[in-house]
């Protein structure tokens, strides 16, 4: 068994490797957002399930990170045992404490012969020209080919050469005994097999028990193995072992179950984003424990139902399409849904991404909701011929020389972005080109080995940036030598000579991290230019027309839609809506209600104001298209004064999936006056604990629930300021949501009568304990008048 590195909060090992990863996955992501932070336990033992496994060895990263960040815990992650013999990827993995997991998948090998399943007894396997004597012992494992699902069945008796036993069929029987139907008549025997050692996991549960019963934190992957499917691939029974297991060795222990979403908008490419979701954690319940301890077929069943409960939780904070078609349809009528000129936070569009696909997924087979189907795709196919994004379809103008001029100033601003990113594009151009390079080739050697992965994709991203690290300093170093032999050979000074190497491997990550970011510029304002061509294009005036009627046609449709099936699906669908659709007029800035714009860092913009401002402040006073320029605000940003406008209020914006970061959101009050509604990062924010407390007004609706996900959110939504408004009681995360691992039973007040309005017109600037100084007094009140009466 590999070495385990036994990790401290003092661990300054620890420490210094997740700074490093963290600064890496910073420059590679454009935007890592965490929801449900409050949920994470700040201390005892807790296992961390995340699903799904997207992005390989980027995935326990970014989850880390914001553990570390929110609580400052360590986490111990589980790794394959095959991973940890990799240099690079073992080295890490070891600093930072990881527990090595043998895996039999990692040891498959083919078997000899064909095998077909027993018409009587789907338990018999059936071998032709094999040899199961000298191949198999009992506990081993007959794992069938990614054709037929890649099912797993272990071996429980060797009967002969050409039979032998499995404990339970594999899955999905039927379609498996017409697939050998099919192959048998094109000539075949049977379907091809591969035979997986058992590997003995006793060491391995001994490190995690261990490190539970210190109060430790393990994250785990319980799907096994990365993949790039848009469903989770089913659960490995590991993490209902481990959770039962630590708590029957110990019974003064108290573990903790956090399920973990991971969504990503382009998990594999360079300055994509991902969205870190915690959801409520789950007791174990002491039932199972008791099963457990029991052994046989109650042990089995206690780590079967637990498994169910673990994997029903994880549902509440994953995304599950079951086809890539379907998760694109989803994503386009989430856009249709959004108003124009809102913009939603990373957060919000993964929480309506959930309850889009819940609720089609529900109502699929009505005709209503495939007339709709049919409409979207309509929309998207012409939205596509005419080369457009959806956001850029409401603001198209009719073409005139405000148009020209605004074209004209773009690509001189273009120019600008592309002459200051130039040098450095070409000095980093072949860390990107063989970054791609051999990335693309690890993926397609992946996908041939697996079983599971469709193209690859998720180990795109590890090998970009492994290869970028590995790149790096070579090039550098290069630059460096070359430019100290420029100096030699132009007769430098003797301190020039000594200082040139220095200087260059300094310059340089400044030259490349500029380069980046006025890259980037660029590319948001190369985005932008699309409609305005279209627009001075003879006769193409009247398809922008026809696509903003199109588009307004279906989006009153989807509301209409949405409004009719929403109800029947959740009782309390008009208390929890996200946003209440318009398909044409956008927000006015003195309304409430209105998603206002914030930079990720807090008041400097991740782009840097002067990348972003000058193009969205001269496109309203020299080109502007609304009345809003008259008066100082920006058409782009739907309203919001330009002034308060970071990097994300331009033109530029493809698709929630490309903004940036939008975190708060301004909802009335109980009177009537504007309030935040928002969650800061840190746990120190007067926000999160008031959050926090509001969701100790529902403990006691959740007794019966302490290891059962409750019920799922709504299909479709509309504002929080709807829940504000009508009481308030709701729990709310960083984003303005209902948070799904909460009950969804509504409560007047909190637990001492006290209306939870009044949270709502808390400043968030306020420390909390100046915050919540009216409320304890209120409460006091109110117990001292129950006693009396008493």
């Amino acid at each position: 068994m590999t070495t385990v590195h036994k990790a401290e909060k003092s661990d300054l090992v620890y420490d210094a490797a997740l700074f490093f990863w963290g600064m890496v996955t910073n420059v590679f992501f454009r935007e890592i957002r965490p929801r449900g932070a409050f949920n994470i336990p700040r201390e005892g033992p807790v296992i961390f399930v995340a699903a799904p496994h997207n992005n390989q060895f980027l995935d326990p990263l970014l989850l880390y990170q914001q553990v570390h960040r929110e609580t400052g815990r360590h986490v111990r992650s589980l790794i394959a045992a095959k991973s940890m013999e990799r240099k690079v990827i073992g080295f890490f993995a070891r600093l930072m404490a990881s527990i090595p997991v043998v895996r039999a998948a990692d040891h498959a090998k083919p078997g000899t012969g064909e095998i077909t399943i027993s018409q009587e007894d789907p338990c018999l396997i059936n071998g032709h020209d094999t040899r199961f004597k000298s191949e198999f012992t009992p506990k081993m494992q007959v794992m069938l080919p990614r054709s037929v699902g890649s099912g797993v069945a272990e071996v429980v008796e060797v009967i002969s050469d050409t039979q032998l036993r499995v404990r339970k069929e594999f899955p999905g029987t039927s379609r498996l005994r017409e697939k050998i139907k099919e192959l048998q008549a094109s000539g075949q025997k049977g379907i091809a097999f591969k035979r997986l050692p058992f590997v003995d996991q006793h060491e391995m549960y001994q490190h995690v028990y261990q490190c539970l019963t210190d109060g430790g934190a393990i994250c785990i992957f319980p799907e096994g193995g990365s993949h790039d499917r848009t469903d989770l691939l089913p659960l490995k029974a590991g993490v209902s072992l481990m959770a039962l297991g630590a708590m029957a060795n110990n019974p003064d222990l108290k573990v903790k179950i956090v399920p973990v979403g991971l969504s990503y908008f382009h998990a594999h490419r360079f300055r994509s984003r991902a969205v870190i979701e915690f959801g409520s954690p789950l007791d174990v319940p002491t039932e199972f424990v008791e099963m457990f301890k029991q052994g046989g077929e109650r042990k089995r069943e206690a780590v079967g139902k637990f498994l169910d409960v673990i994997y029903d939780a994880l549902k509440t904070v994953t995304l599950r399409a079951p086809d890539y078609d379907t998760l694109m349809l989803i994503q386009a009528a989430r856009r249709l849904y959004k108003t124009p000129g809102q913009h939603l936070t990373l957060g919000q569009v993964v929480e309506l991404n959930k309850r889009f696909l819940q609720g089609y997924l529900h109502f699929k087979d009505e005709p209503k909701v495939q007339k709709l189907r049919d409409d979207v795709l309509k929309y998207n196919r012409f939205l596509r011929d005419l080369g457009l994004r959806d956001h850029q379809v409401p603001k198209a103008q009719k073409a005139g020389w405000k148009t020209f001029g605004l074209l004209s100033y773009r690509l001189i601003l273009l120019t600008v972005w592309s002459v200051l990113a130039l040098p450095g594009v070409i000095l980093n151009g072949p860390i990107f080109v063989t970054a791609s390079v051999i990335s693309h080739k690890k993926a397609k050697e992946a996908l041939a080995a697996s079983e599971v992965k469709i193209a690859g994709r998720d180990v795109l991203a590890t090998w970009k940036i492994l290869v970028a690290l590995g790149v790096t300093p070579v090039l550098y170093t290069f630059y460096a030598i070359l430019a100290t032999v420029v100096a030699v050979k132009a007769g430098a000074p003797l301190k020039w000579r000594i200082w040139t190497p220095f200087i260059v491997l300094m310059v340089l990550p400044m030259i490349g991290y500029a380069a980046l970011k006025f890259g980037e510029a660029g590319m948001d304002v190369l985005k932008s230019l699309r409609p305005l061509v279209v627009a001075l294009i003879p006769g193409q005036q009247r398809s922008l027309d026809k696509l903003k009627k199109m588009r307004e046609d279906v989006a009153n449709e989807l509301a209409e839609v949405i409004n009719e099936y929403g109800p029947k699906l959740f009782e309390d669908f008009d208390q929890m809506r996200i946003l209440v659709p318009s398909s044409t007029a956008p927000p006015s800035s003195g309304q409430s209600g209105i998603w206002r714009r914030k930079s990720a860092t807090g008041g400097v913009d991740a782009q840097g104001n002067l990348l972003s401002h000058p193009m969205t402040w001269l496109d309203e006073r020299l080109f502007g298209w609304s009345r809003s320029a008259k008066r100082g605000t920006s058409a782009w940003a739907g309203g919001t004064r330009s002034q308060e406008i970071s990097r994300a209020a331009t033109p530029d914006i493809s698709d929630e999936e490309d903004e940036p970061d939008y975190d708060n959101l301004i909802v009335p009050a109980g009177d009537g006056h504007s309030s935040l509604a928002s969650g800061p990062r840190s746990q120190r924010s007067s926000y999160a604990d008031i959050t926090r407390l509001r969701r100790t007004s529902s403990a006691a609706n959740t007794n019966a629930m302490a290891f059962t996900p409750t019920s799922p959110t709504a299909a479709a939504a509309a504002p929080p300021a709807t829940a504000v408004a009508t009481g308030g009681q709701a729990a709310f995360d960083a984003d303005g949501l209902h948070f799904r691992g909460q009950t969804r039973a509504r409560k007047p007040s909190l637990s001492d009568d006290v209306p939870v309005e009044i949270i709502g017109k808390v400043d968030r600037e306020e420390p909390f304990k100046d915050a919540t100084k009216d409320l304890n007094t209120e409460m006091k009140k109110r117990r001292s008048s129950v006693e009396r009466a008493d």
